[in-house]
Formats: C-alpha cells, structure tokens, sequence
C-alpha cells in the first residue's frame, strides 16, 4: 500500500472526513491492546511502531540482536511475516523460502539471526523456545496483546514523525496514542530531526527513556558505488529516507523510482528499470529488504546495506540488561 500524502499534512480536507471511521477504528484498537496477555516463560523484547509505514524496524532489530548475543543470550527474532503465504509456524530457511513464502524482512534478517514466522504469536514463541531461544526479539506485534512484553521498543523517524497524529484511517496511527504510550518502555529515534521531539517529551515525563541512533551506509555498499551514477529504487514505508541516505553518502543517483512499501516486483517492471539504466550507462541499486524479493528476477542490481548505530549504547546495554533481569525475576517468583 502506498500510504496518502494528506497522513503527512497538520490540515486536511480528507483527514477531517475519515474522523469518525477513525475514532471507531481507535476505539477497538485500543480495546484490543488492553486485554491480558501469555507469559512464555523467556524474556519478550518487542520492536514496534506507533504508525503504519517505514521507520526503521528491522535495522533496530538486527541492531538488539547483536547487543543480546554480545550479553550471551541467544535470540531468535519472532515476526507475523507480511507479504508471505506460509501461516507457520516455521524456522525461516533463506537457502529454501522466498520472500513470497515468508515476507520480505524475515527473509533478510535470516541470513543474519534465526527467524520464526508465525501468524500465531503464541505458536511462534513455542516454536522459538524449542529452537533454544533465550530471548524472543517480536519484530513488530507491539499493538498485539497476544504475548506478554517485558519490553517495548518503539522507533519513530526523526523527520517524519507520527505525521498529522490521528488513528487510521485518518492519519497514519494504528491505535489511539495514549494507550500505546503508556505501553512503551523506550522511545528510539533515528535521525537528528525534530519531528518526535513531542512524543520523547511526553514519555520522558512518565520516566522512559529516548535512546537516539542513526542510520549508518555499509562501508562495502558505498565503495561498490563509488564513483558510479546510479538508478536508486525502493519499495519501503518511505522511499526518501533511503535516496536521501545514498546521496548522503556521497552517491550520484541520477534517477529515483518510488514503489509502494512491500511491492512484489514483476519481471516485467525489473526489465524496464534494466533497460532505463542501460540506456543511462546507471548502476541499478536498491535496498537489502527489496533485493530479498528480487531472488530470481534481475542480476544486476545492488543492494545497499545500512547498520542501525546508537548514540549511546552503554545506555541501551544496561537498559536491556536491567529489563531481562526484571523479566528473569518475575518468572522466577512466579513459578
């Protein structure tokens, strides 16, 4: 789906007439997100979104999942696996699944940490913890109540924010804000704008922390582009965020083609952007979680890496180790 420009825009004509679809989605939403969750016996750390659309998710995930291994826990990162056929749950196996099979980002983490996709989050947690999991990474999930949470991540762009701040479909928020806020353990913010100034504002008055990272080019991605002009497309939440990072980066992109977020490629689109870049002398490049459902389709195009860096992670470690410990402890006094 590609999200609409007026979720972006403080006054809008079409948001004001989505307002009462948007209070009786909130109201369920919200009602949905207070019911009782599952205890699975291992730690739960959640990454999520106030919003729909692209903000960083799976860089922080990859991100944590170092972080655990460095404090020797062995995650195993748990995820829906939108865009994929297969209900799970099932052992991601990149060498066997396609991103048709079991999502597009589940497919790009699995060549980095095990990955368990299940429609059911409860069958995944049972499918991880079989697996050998000490700690169960939800990518996503975070307005699901299915399981416990011992710890939600929230991440917000640093540039485009909640948007106009209303709840689907008025605006980009999947539920009202205050339920999600009291819910959230940590703000993470990437980027070094101002557009989630407000929302860190209000959870720092509740005592949670805003933990700031950005977005760093892989150092291979950019020496393979160096010095060459580029065709850049993308079919992610937000297609900017990434032509802005290659430029950043000192890339010459010549030329910029924006899909809709998790758009299934056919042949026939890949063979024009081939046949536009050969034309222009242009290196094709994309992103990692676009290259995964390129598998088959085109050769020669570039995948462009990016790692998720905190501006303090001492910070982070001792937050997430303070949060397994609680978690630890209170299954421990449960038992």
């Amino acid at each position: 789906m590609r999200e609409p420009a007026f979720w972006y825009r403080p006054r809008s004509l079409k948001s004001h007439l989505f307002r009462p679809l948007a209070a009786l989605y909130g109201a369920i939403a919200a009602r949905r997100m207070g019911r009782g969750g599952v205890d699975v016996g291992i730690p739960v750390l959640c990454v999520g979104n106030y919003h729909v659309g692209g903000a960083g998710k799976t860089p922080t995930v990859l991100a944590l999942t170092t972080l655990l291994r460095d404090l020797g826990e062995t995650p195993i990162v748990l995820s829906r696996g939108y865009g994929g056929r297969l209900e799970g749950p099932v052992m991601v196996d990149p060498d066997r699944h396609a991103a048709a099979d079991v999502g597009d980002e589940p497919l790009m983490m699995a060549r980095r940490v095990p990955v368990v996709v299940s429609r059911d989050r409860l069958g995944g947690a049972a499918l991880a913890k079989s697996q050998g999991a000490t700690v169960i990474l939800m990518d996503d999930g975070f307005q699901n109540p299915r399981l416990v949470k011992d710890a939600s991540f929230i991440v917000v762009d640093s540039v485009r924010g909640l948007g106009n701040g209303r709840v689907l479909p008025a605006g980009p928020l999947r539920a009202p804000l205050a339920p999600q806020l009291e819910r959230t353990d940590a703000l993470v913010v990437i980027g070094d704008g101002h557009a989630a100034d407000g929302v860190a504002a209000e959870l720092a008055a509740r005592g949670k922390p805003m933990l700031r990272a950005r977005l760093q080019p892989d150092a291979a991605s950019v020496a393979k582009l160096s010095g060459r002009r580029v065709l850049a497309f993308a079919g992610i939440g937000d297609p900017e965020r990434f032509f802005r990072g290659l430029r950043a980066s000192g890339i010459d992109v010549a030329r910029a083609r924006a899909f809709a977020d998790h758009h299934m490629f056919s042949k026939a689109e890949i063979d024009e952007l081939v046949a536009e870049a050969r034309r222009e002398a242009l290196t094709l490049v994309t992103t990692e979680k676009d290259f995964a459902r390129l598998r088959g389709i085109a050769d020669d195009i570039v995948p462009f890496a990016v790692t998720l860096e905190f501006d303090e992670p001492a910070t982070l470690r001792k937050f997430v180790s303070d949060h397994l410990f609680k978690a630890r402890e209170k299954q421990f006094a449960a038992r």
